[in-house]
């Protein structure tokens, strides 16, 4: 440590204490149901170890299918009304999110609202979606109802236009997934907007607050490897060296400039006013701080970005870690020189920070979106176990080559997000002309719940007419999806009994027509697009 410090009682304080002595706040990048039913999170918080809660879809991912925590609840729930398994997942995040922000509102009001929040993210399928970003966001901030959630909007040119919108309207964002000091400063460009039309509005801005989630880790891990490939194929000691001593250097570097470009925005006169206004600064939180690399020391990304107005999000481990034997000093301000240094050496060596930051945002949405995936299955797998037979289950048997091929593609599928894409009506799995209206059949069974009230009302008229038969006259798919369902349900007692028509042909006309009682039968003429024959000539009638 670079000072002494002790506490009133003349006893040394801990590392976390030192770290806000530092004006660090540690919030913990973690959350399952266990975590707030056992009490553990309330002791973290109540002891001054963590000030806040970070949560993703990878977090949820590992709690919901990595435990039982939540399988009790899954029975309650499909116990009181069958759900698809986005909804299921958003009622246990949202309970668990608001769990943890009741745990953490003293903290909240104590630190005037600089600490004490809970970030839930909007879908990461919508990374690159302004539009349905803002309208997840308002959802989930009425949802929760807790004034100290944090809502996370990832940091691409999308998400970033988002946040001035939101921050206008006075939500809390945390933003993610920021690589670089020039998304940075796009982020914290965002943020100063918002708060400016929040305070034309006439909005109190210091109900408001962000933090800026720059990652870390990640970084050491991409350009490391890039360093390792470089030197496995030189043999100059020189330059060797030269290479070997940027190893694990990159990403401090990254976050000491971050820090400076931090510094420089909130002491322009831009920010002075939205300050006299009572507006709190839009801090840097330090995310992805776990060490991943066995040689570096596993609490370096914490020791080494220490600074006034800084959060750090740190796993359980790295907690545990940095409570053990953490060596906290203010260490951000250190070395700005060599940060600089180590840049330039990066760009010398043709490493591109710029490139390999667009590459690892891209990449921490795909692994967002496969966490999403994979958290979605789970919680459909869950509540088929609880369904057990009350699901009438398909299946199918191949040849065994057929069968290989088409695990393989199906494997593909999952692992690319082709089957989410599928759901979303995506044309671009094709040819990205016109193949979204060739899809409308997907959302048909959520479509017609809108109409359950006209479709009942003809239930109740054909029963009062008293009508025995149901003749339905069409061709193709006007045709086929009635008839799949006349085989697979046949005739219901006490309703008319469905038949189809589905030809000119005079015997099959015929046919049908002795099997019918023509004075008790409706007739009913369907087409799929309403531009077919049948319909003109209705409509031509009627016109007569």
């Amino acid at each position: 440590m670079t000072r002494s410090l002790v506490q009133s009682d003349n006893q040394p304080i801990t590392s976390l204490q030192s770290l806000h002595y530092y004006g660090q706040s540690i919030w913990l990048d973690y959350i399952r149901r266990s975590l707030i039913t056992s009490g553990e999170l309330q002791e973290l918080v109540d002891s001054g170890k963590v000030q806040g809660v970070t949560s993703n879809p990878a977090i949820f991912q590992t709690a919901i299918a990595g435990s039982t925590d939540y399988d009790q609840v899954l029975n309650v729930l499909e116990q009181v009304q069958d759900r698809d398994a986005l909804s299921i997942y958003e009622e246990l995040a949202i309970a668990d999110i608001q769990a943890a922000a009741d745990i953490l509102l003293p903290t909240y009001i104590r630190t005037q609202k600089q600490d004490g929040y809970v970030s839930l993210e909007v879908s990461p399928y919508l990374a690159d979606k302004t539009a349905e970003t803002i309208a997840e966001a308002h959802r989930l901030w009425q949802a929760v109802a807790r004034p100290n959630l944090m809502i996370k909007v990832p940091a691409t040119p999308e998400g970033i236009a988002a946040i001035e919108a939101l921050i206008g309207n006075g939500i809390n964002i945390n933003i993610t997934l920021l690589f670089s000091q020039s998304a940075y400063e796009k982020v914290a460009d965002a943020y100063l907007a918002g708060l400016e039309r929040f305070a034309a509005q006439g909005g109190n801005v210091s109900q408001v607050a962000s933090v800026a989630s720059f990652f870390i880790s990640r970084i050491d891990t991409a350009i490391d490897g890039l360093l390792n490939a470089q030197l496995s194929a030189n043999s100059d000691s020189h330059t060797c060296n030269f290479l070997r001593g940027l190893l694990g250097k990159s990403a401090i570097a990254n976050a000491k400039l971050t820090y400076r470009k931090y510094q420089q925005l909130y002491t322009s006169p831009r920010w002075q006013k939205l300050a006299e206004k009572g507006a709190h600064p839009q801090r840097l939180m330090w995310a992805s701080t776990g060490s991943k690399n066995p040689h570096y020391r596993d609490v370096v990304y914490v020791e080494e970005l220490i600074g006034a107005d800084t959060v750090n999000t740190v796993p359980p481990v790295t907690l545990a870690a940095f409570l053990d034997h953490g060596q906290p000093r203010l260490s951000l301000p250190e070395q700005i020189e060599a940060a600089e240094a180590v840049l330039l050496k990066l760009e010398q060596v043709g490493i591109s920070l710029s490139q390999i930051a667009d590459h690892l945002l891209q990449q921490g949405i795909k692994l967002f979106q496969d966490a999403f995936d994979a958290l979605l299955s789970a919680v459909a797998r869950k509540r088929e176990t609880i369904l057990g037979d009350q699901i009438d289950r398909m299946t199918y048997r191949l040849p065994p080559a057929l069968d290989e091929a088409v695990q393989m593609h199906l494997f593909e599928w999952r692992q690319s997000g082709k089957i989410r894409r599928l759901w979303a009506q995506d044309a671009s799995l094709w040819t990205d002309t016109d193949e979204n209206y060739w899809l409308g059949w997907l959302g048909i069974t959520d479509d017609q719940l809108a109409h359950l009230d006209p479709l009942k009302q003809v239930v109740q008229a054909v029963r009062s007419r008293d009508f025995t038969h149901v003749v339905l006259l069409g061709m193709g798919g006007s045709s086929l999806g009635p008839e799949v369902m006349k085989q697979t349900f046949g005739k219901t007692p006490n309703f008319p009994e469905l038949h189809i028509l589905d030809s000119t042909d005079p015997a099959q006309i015929r046919a049908t027509e002795s099997r019918i009682n023509l004075p008790r039968t409706l007739f009913i003429v369907s087409s799929k697009s309403g531009s077919t024959l049948e319909p003109h000539i209705r409509r031509i009638q009627k016109l007569n």
